[in-house]
């Protein structure tokens, strides 16, 4: 008997919501999940239906609901001493973490979830799960190696209870790790990688394994297409695989960048670089760099050496990026946890989700004012900008609100890149946001300026945006000086407001 048998009520309904997300239609789980939901009284019920929720919500790109659905899923697991449940919501809040760009909360919850998972005293199908939604979550955030561990764990305790071994495939790992390796400079790296993705493919197909997953087509597709785009042949057929695989973001993002490929091996380099610009992808599925390497790849096959190097460059660049991220946080670790021998933290600063932004994954305007607050209470004082985005309004009507929302991510990004420790950043609403400075003055005030005009000017809107040209316009002031108060700081910081140059 699996865990799902042991529930008192709506076994069957949940059986089938999970059949059909396992299948790429999340889409149609979500009524039946609702459902559930509105009828359920046994806790432990309508906590897996929440989990499996906010796992829809996940899988069909829904960024602007996660922070919601995750809340809602915490607060019914935690009061119930469940580890599979405690490890399944921390896998899915990882991925949610990472889809709000918030690294730091997602390293969090993959220990959590891995913790959790670990105490499940019995195998069954629904553990299984558990761990291969972690490996996903793990290969996302880009710890390749702790997410191969995670699906051998999956395959592993998916055998115990009789799960075919196609089931837990998970080509999507290794295609991420093949794609990153490329992103840092090893082209032959990944063409490993992708050649052993082929061939577990081709076993799979000699075999007659009937049981591999729909998401899993997307990945092995693209991982032939990626293969043949970088000159080598393959004998499976990347179109043929390059179909199906269910409603996801993942799956729609990949068809797009296989049918890139597919382009660049059939030599109509333009025709791919035309379908790069036409539609916007996540950057959370392949890496931010997947784009822009795949552009140096038509500039080369077109001849364009000098273009082909610029992409490559600004490809390595994000790749860079994201390692830089991770070092920051392992550093911002160890300051916490030497802040926390010093102080007594507050209890709620970090614990209410509604305190972060779930686009940028930023400091809202709520925690902003928590923040400014405590510190007017101490007596002290901070140098406060305000910056506006230039060019977002053309970048919406232009590129649509999806392009929108990725340059609020970039800028967030370029934000907390140039911050020194200490500083806080926040996005106050829509395209603005709010830096402060504690105990700086002036002269601060306008070297931190600078840098956030220079890392503005650097990055390539013009690979994200083409043709809408992106600026920040910002204004400073000070807060805590002569009694002045956060509304006060606001507003005088928006009336200084210039062009960064």
């Amino acid at each position: 008997m699996s865990w799902l048998d042991q529930l008192p009520e709506n076994v069957e309904e949940l059986k089938r919501a999970g059949h059909l997300q396992q299948n790429g239609r999340s889409a149609e789980a979500l009524p039946i999940l609702d459902e559930v939901l509105s009828t359920a009284i046994d806790p432990h019920t309508r906590a897996y239906a929440l989990i499996q929720r906010f796992g829809a919500m996940i899988n069909l790109g829904r960024i602007a609901e996660l922070s919601t659905a995750m809340t809602v899923a915490a607060n019914a697991v935690r009061e119930i001493p469940d580890p599979y449940l405690r490890g399944q919501m921390h896998a899915f809040a990882a991925l949610g973490a990472h889809l709000q760009s918030n690294l730091d909360r997602g390293v969090t919850h993959l220990v959590q979830a891995s913790r959790a998972l670990a105490a499940v005293r019995e195998s069954d199908r629904e553990t299984a799960w558990g761990w291969h939604d972690l490996a996903m979550a793990y290969s996302y955030l880009g710890f390749h190696g702790h997410a191969l561990t995670a699906i051998e764990q999956a395959r592993q305790v998916g055998a115990a209870v009789g799960l075919a071994p196609e089931i837990f495939a998970a080509p999507g790992i290794r295609l991420r790790n093949a794609v990153s390796l490329d992103h840092q400079g090893d082209t032959d790296g990944c063409l490993r990688v992708l050649r052993d993705i082929d061939a577990e493919l081709s076993r799979y197909v000699a075999i007659g394994a009937d049981q591999m997953r729909p998401g899993s087509r997307a990945a092995y597709g693209y991982a032939l297409a990626r293969r043949a785009a970088l000159g080598e042949e393959t004998e499976a057929n990347a179109l043929q695989w390059l179909t199906g695989g269910g409603d996801s973001v993942r799956t729609r993002d990949l068809h797009h960048l296989g049918h890139v490929c597919l382009r660049i091996a059939a030599g109509r380099p333009q025709q791919a670089l035309s379908m790069l610009d036409a539609v916007p992808v996540s950057p959370e599925i392949l890496g931010a760099a997947e784009p822009a390497r795949l552009r140096s790849i038509c500039h080369a096959a077109a001849g364009d050496h000098a273009a082909a190097h610029a992409a490559d460059r600004y490809a390595f660049r994000l790749a860079v990026q994201r390692i830089d991220r991770l070092r920051d946080g392992y550093l911002d670790g160890v300051a916490a946890r030497l802040d926390a021998q010093e102080t007594q933290r507050d209890a709620d600063r970090y614990g209410d989700e509604m305190l972060t932004d779930p686009l940028t994954g930023l400091p809202n305007r709520r925690q902003l004012e928590r923040y400014v607050n405590a510190m007017l209470e101490r007596g002290e004082r901070a140098a406060i900008g305000v910056c506006d985005l230039v060019g977002f309004t053309a970048v919406n009507v232009r590129h649509g609100r999806h392009c929108g929302d990725l340059v609020l991510q970039r800028i967030a990004g370029v934000l907390n890149r140039v911050m020194r420790r200490g500083d806080f950043v926040a996005r106050f609403a829509g395209d603005e946001f709010v830096v402060l400075l504690p105990g700086a003055g002036t002269a601060q005030a306008a070297e931190v300026s600078r840098r956030i005009s220079a890392a503005t000017n650097a990055e390539n809107w013009q690979v994200l945006v083409p043709g809408t040209p992106i600026g920040l316009a910002a204004g400073w002031s000070e807060v805590g000086t002569n009694g002045r108060t956060l509304s006060a700081a606001l507003a005088a910081a928006a009336a200084n407001r210039t062009p960064t140059r």
